[in-house]
């Protein structure tokens, strides 16, 4: 495992982060866990970064791609009818609930997240966009300069001119004790008054993630977004809602992220679990959106014959095994233990999460990289965020079963438990 590690820092540029002291690969997976290359087992907290959405080797969706590399096709572009594309497509435009939707395939939800901020400029012949503070949007030109977060920020040009709003911070001073009806309050104000003083005219659109990826699973109360948006509507402002870590019945209250605040967005971008790892992402949107390009446009492999087998294989499979709830089942489970834990744990600042989407914060990023080692020692794979790296954020796959809940729920509060020991 060395000799790979020198390999992959001799070739792999220096930014491309790896988990752990001793960083592991993972050489095979079923069901919700995977091995690595020296033969230990995890059970699967990360998912690939929220991207293995119904777990490894999952029949349907290995047959799925079999049958469609059995004829032969692999690529063959967009300049031709693709089966697969307009099914899912057909199933996407349907669930999201905006009115006369189409659909649009990229490869990835940065991808997805430029077509967005190109189609709202566009309609809106505006660069001004509003984001949220703390957010991540992707690795692009446009997606940084929507991202607000310095760790993931290279420079500060960007296509866009963006402001960032108030909506998912609740943990600085200013909004400490304020309920949530209050602090719904105060965002709105200041929303309003954004309008009146940062910016010029028309803006073109707010994007947001209804609940923030890399942020540390940081969100704004059930129902900011819905207040937002009738102050949007007062000016035309477009509303773009970044699906790509809480769509698919993730946050187990709502299909996607956004209905839990009674919100139907302009747009939805997507990616990651819709392809349980082949490539996937997209947008779907109100179609006049969608068709008010004029150039001609395409995405190479967007939409491609392997991917769509996979993602629609995928999509039935959560919804034919009602994921949604069985997230809602184990996501409780979990939750409610690790509140529980979390009061006789001082190293716990908090503990936030909905349906299979749940972080804890910890009070620095050591004790988080402490954790990270101790659970990948007891068999757990999880992730890290939050703006100062000091929060455990995981996803597990949609298929976890109570067993595995309570497994996973027993190995994160062990290890909190020695590093709270530790810290004493």
């Amino acid at each position: 495992m060395s000799d790979l590690l020198a390999r992959h820092r001799a070739v792999i540029p220096n930014w491309v982060a790896l988990y752990y002291n001793e960083p592991i690969e993972i050489v095979s997976g079923k069901g919700n866990r995977v091995v690595d290359a020296s033969g230990k087992s995890y059970l699967d907290f990360f998912a690939g970064i929220l991207t293995n959405m119904i777990g490894y080797d999952v029949p349907e969706v290995r047959e799925a791609v079999e049958r469609q590399l059995a004829t032969g096709v692999v690529h063959t572009s967009t300049v031709y009818l693709l089966r697969g594309q307009i099914e899912l497509a057909e199933k996407i435009a349907r669930l999201s609930g905006i009115p006369d939707a189409k659909v649009f395939f990229t490869n990835s939800g940065t991808e997805a997240n430029e077509t967005a901020l190109l189609l709202a400029t566009y309609a809106r012949k505006s660069d001004q966009v509003l984001a949220m503070r703390q957010s991540y949007h992707g690795r692009s030109f446009g997606a940084i300069g929507v991202t607000s977060n310095r760790a993931w920020k290279n420079n500060s040009y960007s296509p866009v001119n963006a402001t960032f709003l108030h909506g998912a911070d609740r943990h600085l001073p200013q909004f400490a004790g304020l309920s949530d009806a209050d602090y719904i309050k105060v965002c709105v104000e200041d929303l309003r008054h954004v309008l009146a003083t940062s910016v010029s005219n028309d803006v073109a659109a707010l994007i947001a993630e209804p609940i923030q990826g890399v942020g540390g699973f940081t969100m704004a109360p059930d129902g900011l977004f819905a207040a937002y948006k009738e102050v949007l509507d007062e000016e035309g402002i477009l509303f773009i809602s970044d699906e790509v870590q809480t769509g698919w019945g993730r946050t187990g209250s709502a299909f996607f992220g956004i209905q839990n605040h009674g919100v139907t967005p302009d747009m939805m971008t997507f990616a990651k679990g819709l392809g349980n790892g082949f490539a996937v992402g997209g947008i779907v949107a109100r179609g006049d959106l969608l068709d008010n390009l004029h150039a001609v446009g395409l995405a190479t492999f967007g939409g491609n014959p392997i991917s769509m087998a996979a993602a629609n294989a995928t999509l039935d499979y959560v919804l034919d095994h009602d994921l949604q709830a069985n997230a809602q089942r184990t996501g409780t489970l979990i939750i409610n233990g690790l509140r529980e834990a979390a009061e006789r744990l001082p190293i716990v600042t908090g503990v936030r999460g909905k349906g299979l989407m749940f972080a804890v914060e910890l009070a620095d990023g050591a004790l988080a990289a402490r954790f990270m080692e101790e659970s990948k020692k007891a068999g757990l794979l999880a992730g890290k965020g939050g703006l100062h790296g000091n929060v455990i954020r995981m996803a597990p796959p949609l298929t976890l079963t109570m067993d595995e809940a309570a497994e996973g729920l027993g190995i994160i509060v062990n290890a909190l438990e020695t590093i709270n020991d530790e810290a004493r």
